[in-house]
C-alpha cells in the first residue's frame, strides 16, 4: 500500500505483531521507512521489535522505559486526550521524535471541542504533533488542521490506494507560509496501515 501510493513512510498498526512479521514488511516495502505501533510493550518486545529493522516505534505512555533508549529506531508516544496538563508539558523532557493524540473523541472530528484540544497539544507541545482521523478529510478540513499547527494524521485502514493518494495530493497542496510555530504538516496512511509523509520546504522533525 505505502508503495501504491507513493508513501515517504508507513505504519503498521496491527496490535503485536512478532518480529518476524515486521522484518517481512520492512523487505516488502523497500526503500520506504516502515513504522510499528504499540502501545505497552514490555522490555523483550521493545528489543524484538528495535531489532526487526523497522525504523520507527509509536507507543503508550504503559510501555516499559527501556523504549526510550532504544537509538535504532526512532520513538513517538501515543497519549490519550485526557492527559493532565502538567504531564504533556512534562513529555518535552522526554528523547522522543514527536507525539500522536490518540482519538478524535466525540462527535465530528472538526467539533469546536476537538480544535480547542489539538491546539492545546500544539500549545504545550515542543515536539511534532499528529492525531488520528476517523475517516479521510476533504482538503478544507485539512487546511484547518494544519492552520492549527498539526504535524501529520493518520488514516484508519482500510483505505484505498485512491483515497490515499488524494490525501497525500491534498497535503501537497497545502499553502507553504508560516502558521505559528509550525510550518511543515506530514500525514500517516495505513500501511495496512501506511504512512506518507509530505515535505515542506521548513525545518521539523519527520517520521
Amino acid at each position: 500500500m505505502a508503495a501504491d501510493v507513493k508513501a515517504d513512510a508507513g505504519l503498521i498498526l496491527e496490535r503485536a505483531p512478532g518480529a518476524r512479521a515486521v522484518r517481512q514488511m520492512v523487505e516488502a516495502a523497500g526503500d520506504i521507512p516502515l513504522g510499528v505501533s504499540v502501545k505497552d510493550a514490555d522490555a523483550e518486545k521493545a528489543n524484538e521489535l528495535a531489532g526487526s529493522g523497522c525504523d520507527f516505534l509509536v507507543f503508550g505512555i504503559e510501555a516499559a522505559a527501556a523504549i526510550l533508549r532504544k537509538e535504532d529506531a526512532g520513538r513517538f508516544l501515543m497519549i490519550e486526550r485526557s492527559l493532565d496538563q502538567g504531564l504533556v508539558r512534562a513529555v518535552n523532557s522526554l528523547d522522543i521524535d514527536g507525539v500522536f493524540i490518540s482519538g478524535a473523541g466525540g462527535g465530528s472530528l472538526l467539533a469546536v471541542e476537538n480544535l480547542l484540544v489539538y491546539r492545546r497539544f500544539v500549545e504545550l507541545l515542543e515536539k511534532p504533533v499528529m492525531i488520528t482521523l476517523p475517516s479521510l478529510v476533504t482538503s478544507a478540513e485539512l487546511a484547518i488542521l494544519w492552520q492549527l499547527g498539526i504535524d501529520g494524521v493518520v488514516a484508519a485502514p482500510p483505505q484505498s490506494v485512491e483515497s490515499l493518494a488524494k490525501l497525500k495530493k491534498m497535503i501537497g497542496d497545502l499553502p507553504g507560509g508560516a502558521r505559528g510555530r509550525r510550518a511543515k504538516v506530514s500525514a500517516m496512511l495505513p500501511r495496512q496501515s501506511a504512512a506518507v509523509d509530505t515535505d515542506e520546504d521548513e525545518e521539523e522533525e519527520e517520521v
